[in-house]
C-alpha cells in the first residue's frame, strides 16, 4: 500500500473571489497600492522614532514595535494574495500555508496585547504624570514588549500546531484568501468542537480581555483629561489618545467578529473581508492615523524629509 496522506495535502487551493472574478483586478490594484504605502508609512514611523531625540519616549518605543508588527503582518499575507490574484494559479503549498498560519497569528496575537500595553502607557502618562518616568522606565518597557511578543508566539505556535493536526480527509480547497485558523477548522472533517471551544477561550484572552482593559484605561483617562485646566493640554491629550483609540477599534472590531464565534457559524465571505481589513487596511492606515493627529511625529517627519533633500 503506497503512502498517501490524504489528511494533509501537498497544496491548498485558495478560492478567494473566484465566484466573483470581476473583483480580482480591482482588489489586485488596491493591494498593489496599499502594500507599498503600508510599508513606507511604517518604515517612516520607525525611522523618525529612532532618529529624532524628542521621540525617545515609551510611547514611541511601543509605536515603533506596532509599526514593525504591521510591516510583518502585511508581508505575511499580501505577496501571496497578489500572486494568486494576478495569475490563474490559486494554490499555496502546504508548507507555505503552515508558515503563513504561524507568522500571521504570531503578529496578530502580539498586536492584540501590544495595543493594551500602549493604552496602559497612556493611562500612566495622563493619570500619573509625576510617576510616569519611574513606572515606565526602560527596563519595564522592554519587559512589557518581550512579554507581549512571547505571549503572541506561544498562542500562535500552540493554536496553529493543533489546527494543522486536524484531519482534512483529502480536502485541499480553502474558501479564503489566505491560511487562517478559523477557516482551516471549518474545512476539517470529523469532530472539531474541542478545537472551536479552545480557539474561543484563547481568543477571549487575546481579544476580549485586552479590549476591556483598554476601555477601562480610557475611562480613567477621559476622567483625568476633563480635569486638565489648560485647553492646549486637553487638546494634546485627546490627540494622542484618540489616535490610539481609532487604531484599537479598527483592529479589534473585525478581529472579534471573526474569532469570537464558532468557525462553523462563519459566513462564506466574512473571513475574506475581515482578513483584508485587519491584515491590510488597518496596517496601511495606522501610520497616517498617528501622523495626521500628532504634531511631534509630523514635525519629526518634516525634519527627516528636509534632511534627506538637503543632503542631496
Amino acid at each position: 500500500m503506497e503512502p498517501n496522506n490524504k489528511s494533509h495535502p501537498e497544496e491548498f487551493i485558495l478560492l478567494g473571489f473566484t465566484d466573483r472574478p470581476w473583483l480580482e483586478l480591482p482588489l489586485f490594484i488596491i493591494l498593489l497600492i496599499t502594500y507599498p504605502m503600508a510599508m513606507m508609512g511604517n518604515i517612516a514611523i520607525i525611522l523618525v522614532s529612532k532618529l529624532d531625540p524628542r521621540l525617545h519616549s515609551p510611547m514611541y518605543f511601543f509605536l515603533t514595535n506596532l509599526s514593525f508588527l504591521d510591516m510583518c503582518y502585511t508581508t505575511s499575507i499580501v505577496p501571496q494574495m497578489l500572486f494568486n490574484l494576478g495569475t490563474s494559479k490559486k494554490t499555496i503549498s502546504y508548507m507555505r500555508c503552515a508558515f503563513q498560519l504561524y507568522f500571521f497569528h504570531i503578529m496578530g496575537g502580539t498586536e492584540c496585547l501590544l495595543l493594551a500595553v500602549m493604552s496602559f502607557d497612556r493611562y500612566v502618562a495622563i493619570c500619573k504624570p509625576l510617576h510616569y518616568t519611574l513606572i515606565m522606565n526602560q527596563r519595564v518597557c522592554i519587559l512589557l514588549v518581550a512579554t507581549v511578543w512571547l505571549s503572541g508566539m506561544t498562542y500562535a505556535v500552540s493554536e496553529a500546531t493543533v489546527t494543522l493536526q486536524l484531519p482534512l480527509c483529502g480536502r485541499n480547497t480553502l474558501d479564503h484568501l489566505l491560511c487562517e485558523i478559523p477557516v482551516l477548522i471549518k474545512t476539517a472533517c470529523g469532530e472539531k468542537g474541542a478545537n472551536e471551544l479552545t480557539l474561543s477561550v484563547v481568543c477571549i484572552f487575546f481579544l476580549a480581555v485586552p479590549l476591556c482593559l483598554i476601555l477601562i484605561s480610557y475611562a480613567y483617562i477621559g476622567h483625568a483629561v476633563f480635569k486638565i485646566k489648560s485647553s492646549e493640554g486637553r487638546k494634546k491629550a485627546f490627540g494622542t489618545c484618540s489616535s490610539h483609540l481609532i487604531v484599537v477599534f479598527l483592529f479589534y472590531g473585525p478581529g472579534i467578529s471573526m474569532y469570537l464565534q464558532p468557525p462553523s457559524s462563519i459566513s462564506r465571505d466574512q473571513p475574506k473581508f475581515m482578513a483584508l481589513f485587519y491584515g491590510v487596511v488597518t496596517p496601511a492606515l495606522n501610520p497616517f492615523i498617528y501622523t495626521l493627529r500628532n504634531k511631534d511625529v509630523k514635525g519629526a517627519l518634516g525634519n527627516l524629509m528636509r534632511s534627506i533633500f538637503t543632503s542631496k
